[in-house]
């Protein structure tokens, strides 16, 4: 099974002033079977939703999807929110748990901590993280912590632009754009692309609580926009990958500590390029050889072989067969990669090269408004 999120209703329903607006051209969670062998993704369902499910999460065992409402407004504050679904064991289909608010306007991400506890939160236009009880039924409980970012915010121009670059989207205020949990549980992250930051905070798994590591937070050069990042499966390497700035930060994670610290950069995008480019996702084949990083407007998928100590070769780079790639995502084999085109409304099906990490565009498309991100289930292993 996949799960597609889309933008299902224009990002000014959260934020009226803001520019260059997906049109919302989703209907909520897509469902798709998937052929192992092809790629190849036939619908069987959609549910529908106003409120722009643009991140999903699954829980380990496959029994729970969660959904983050980016365009959704509750309350005197405007929150967005956060849903919890059941998944059907034999058919994959969902059903509502319950809704709840999810500390901050705009959640843009969410995560499941490794306990199976909790669920991360990230509030993009809130500029806040959220910590959210799972219950014992799947369904989600009211926040047990809320952070909100503070700091000085970057240049509207990011130090590591490219040539003629006018690539601006998160500098006008603290914008959280992902959180997740290190491997162990013990350190959950998070980056604010306005104050280009990535955050660190010591987990409480039991009461569910952040606190504020030493040190709290390090800086990315200002105006990059740090907005998504991955670890290496070796645990030890954390790849940041800058918006604005088009590139990538290897860092050296201190895993007992919770501490990064940088020690690579290259860009994403070839070297003659110019003009302005948006980076999207980043993520590192399960094998830890490889890693692909998105380039928005340059529509393509940048790929790199990982070196011995963790630093990047660039190989190539892939086509997209669409535009504004938003994010990726591998199937639960590794065979394909799966590419939501955000602005021409298809998830195109490329099949990986797992000696060389180059992409092949198999020739599937899948009609989606919006796609903003899809996730896999392998049905077999529920239950």
């Amino acid at each position: 099974m996949a799960y597609v999120g889309t933008f299902s209703s224009p990002l000014r329903d959260v934020l009226p002033t803001q520019i260059d607006l997906p049109p919302g051209n989703g209907r909520g969670i897509h469902l798709f079977r998937v052929d192992r062998t092809t790629g190849d993704m036939t619908p069987c369902g959609v549910y529908e939703s106003g409120t722009s499910p643009s991140c999903l999460a699954l829980n380990a065992a496959g029994t729970r999807l969660y959904s983050a409402n980016e365009t959704d407004r509750v309350g005197d504050d405007r929150e967005g929110t956060v849903s919890a679904f059941a998944i059907g064991p034999a058919d994959g289909q969902l059903r509502l748990l319950n809704t709840v608010r999810s500390g901050g306007a705009g959640p843009t991400y969410v995560s499941v901590h490794p306990s199976g506890r909790f669920l991360l939160v990230a509030n993009y236009f809130g500029g806040s993280v959220a910590v959210l009880p799972i219950l014992p039924d799947g369904g989600l409980g009211a926040a047990t912590d809320v952070k909100v970012d503070a700091g000085t915010l970057g240049p509207t121009r990011a130090t590591n632009a490219p040539p003629g670059s006018f690539a601006f989207s998160g500098h006008d205020r603290t914008h959280a754009h992902m959180i997740q949990a290190d491997p162990s549980g013990r350190f959950v992250l998070h980056v604010d692309l306005g104050l280009d930051q990535i955050f660190l905070w010591r987990f409480d798994d039991r009461h569910g609580v952040l606190a504020a590591n030493d040190p709290h937070a390090v800086s990315l050069p200002p105006g990059d926009g740090p907005r998504h990042f991955c670890f290496h499966p070796n645990r030890h390497w954390f790849y940041s990958i800058q918006e604005e700035g088009s590139n990538i930060v290897l860092f050296d994670y201190d895993s007992e500590k919770g501490r990064l610290a940088a020690r690579h950069t290259v860009s994403t995008l070839p070297t003659a390029f110019a003009g302005s480019n948006f980076c999207s996702a980043i993520i590192v084949s399960a094998d830890g050889r490889f890693l692909y990083a998105g380039n928005r407007l340059h529509d393509s998928i940048a790929i790199f072989s990982i070196g011995d100590t963790g630093a990047l070769t660039y190989v190539g780079e892939e086509w997209t067969q669409g535009n504004y790639p938003r994010s990726f995502n591998f199937d639960p084999f590794g065979r394909f990669l799966y590419c939501c085109n955000q602005r021409s409304d298809n998830v195109a099906v490329f099949r990986v090269n797992r000696q060389t990490g180059r992409l092949a565009f198999t020739g599937h498309y899948a009609p989606v408004g919006n796609p903003s991100v899809i996730v896999f289930l392998d049905l077999t292993t529920v239950g």
